[in-house]
């Protein structure tokens, strides 16, 4: 087993990216404290996982206090910490016309501050085991639709941030620091996300192949054999990168001119 006897904090993980994480953390031998805002899928994710290796923490991340009472739980629960995966965030849409400094600040608040927060009270106890951190962001982290201005926002900070602090908590604590960008990934919420825009409840089986060449879109457990990698030792002294999962090239894509003749 990859990460057998390893305690690792998922926030995020009652649904969705995060809840694949926790699952499949679970299947390589490690115990979890899963995290989220939903109680009823919380306790179905530990019962899948067993009662002895998984415990469960409901609160908002932006609370004050959240990140020590997690990082607490992890230890006098399982007797240490040995990872963090930042994966919670509010994925809301906003357009330059729409967003206002509330708005701005509360989504900072959770994607990118939250996270910091959380790396600096778990940093004692992994720094003991020679621990990591793994950030779970976002290819709009490069730049983002018009449509997702602040989310696009505050996934470039936590870019940001997983560079720098891959490189100064590295060689000041030996933890690590890496990150993933996933692109478009078929969680229950972005289903649901698609059905409010009015799309059918099949949205996601006809895509365009200048959205989905593989004809589907990424799922969880894609991206959560990814994070298995960066969480294990397999990675060995690797800090400070971050990984795009996406099904096509960010930069330098040659978009058709009639999206028509796509085969």
């Amino acid at each position: 087993m990859r990460l057998k006897d390893k305690v690792i904090i998922v926030t995020g993980s009652t649904t969705g990216i995060g809840k694949a994480i926790a699952l499949k953390c679970a299947k390589e031998g490690a115990k979890l404290v899963i995290h989220g805002l939903e109680e009823e899928w919380g306790q179905q994710v530990v019962a899948s996982i067993g009662a002895d290796k998984a415990v469960l923490h409901i609160e908002d991340l932006q609370k004050e206090g959240c990140a020590e009472r997690l990082v607490d739980l992890a230890v006098n629960t399982f007797g240490k910490l040995d990872a963090l995966v930042n994966n919670a965030a509010w994925v809301v849409s906003s357009d330059f016309q729409s967003v206002n400094r509330p708005f701005l600040e509360k989504v900072l608040s959770i994607n990118t501050i939250a996270p910091l927060l959380l790396i600096k009270a778990a940093l004692k106890q992994m720094e003991l085991n020679r621990g990591n951190v793994l950030n779970i962001g976002s290819v709009n982290a490069w730049s983002g639709e018009p449509n997702l201005l602040a989310y696009s926002i505050s996934k470039g900070g936590l870019m940001t941030m997983t560079r720098n602090l891959g490189d100064s908590l590295f060689r000041d604590h030996g933890v690590r620091v890496n990150q993933i960008n996933p692109g478009w990934v078929l969680t229950e919420t972005e289903k649901q996300r698609k059905k409010e825009h009015g799309l059918s409840d099949k949205w996601f089986e006809d895509l365009p192949k200048m959205y989905a060449p593989a004809g589907r879109i990424i799922a969880p457990e894609e991206i959560a054999a990814a994070a298995i990698f960066w969480l294990s030792d397999e990675s060995g002294p690797v800090s400070g990168q971050v990984m795009e999962l996406e099904q096509y090239p960010l930069i330098g894509r040659n978009a058709p001119k009639d999206t028509s003749t796509i085969n």
